[in-house]
C-alpha cells in the first residue's frame, strides 16, 4: 500500500513539474505576455491565430540545425530570440519588450540611431491583432523562439500606437 501512495505521489509531482515547464510556452502565455505590454500603451490585445503558429512553427523547426537569427522574410510581421538554458517565450518577449526605452514615440525613432527598438515597436504595433509564436530547442543546445505578426507592423512612416 505504501509503495503504491509514494508511486501515485511520484506521478503527480511529475506531471506538476511538466505543466510548469511548459506553462511559460503555451500559445495563452505568449498572447498574455504581449498583451500586457500593449495594455500599458493603450493598445488592444492580440488574438492566437493558428495559421501564424504553424508558420512560426515551421520555420523555428528550420533553425534547429544552426539556430541563427535570420528572418524567414515571410509575410508576417516577426520577432526572433534565441538563448540556451531555459530561455521560453515568456522571457522571449519580455526581452523584446525590455527595449522600449530606446523608443522615443515624439520621433517615431529608436534613441539609439539604430534599429535597437524595433522588437518592442512590433510588440506594441497596434494595427497588428493576430498572433503566432514558436519555440525550438537547437541542434547545438540553444533555444530558438519566433513571434509572427498579422498585420505586420514597424511600417516605415507609421506611429506603433
Amino acid at each position: 500500500m505504501w509503495s503504491i501512495k509514494i508511486f501515485l505521489a511520484t506521478c503527480f509531482m511529475t506531471l506538476c513539474l511538466f505543466h510548469l515547464s511548459r506553462a511559460q510556452n503555451s500559445p495563452r502565455d505568449f498572447v498574455n505576455a504581449h498583451n500586457v505590454f500593449r495594455a500599458a500603451v493603450g493598445v488592444g490585445p492580440l488574438v492566437w491565430n493558428h495559421t501564424l503558429a504553424s508558420y512560426a512553427q515551421n520555420y523555428a523547426d528550420e533553425r534547429i540545425g544552426d539556430c541563427k537569427l535570420e528572418h524567414s522574410y515571410g509575410p508576417y510581421g516577426e520577432n526572433l530570440a534565441e538563448g540556451y538554458g531555459n530561455l521560453d517565450g515568456v522571457d522571449a518577449v519580455k526581452m523584446w519588450a525590455s527595449e522600449k526605452p530606446d523608443y522615443d514615440h515624439g520621433s517615431n525613432r529608436c534613441k539609439s540611431g539604430g534599429d535597437d527598438c524595433l522588437h518592442y515597436t512590433q510588440v506594441v504595433w497596434s494595427k497588428s491583432v493576430h498572433l503566432g509564436c514558436a519555440r525550438s530547442e537547437c541542434a547545438n543546445g540553444w533555444v530558438f523562439v519566433i513571434c509572427s505578426y498579422d498585420p505586420v507592423g514597424n511600417v516605415e512612416g507609421e506611429r506603433p500606437f
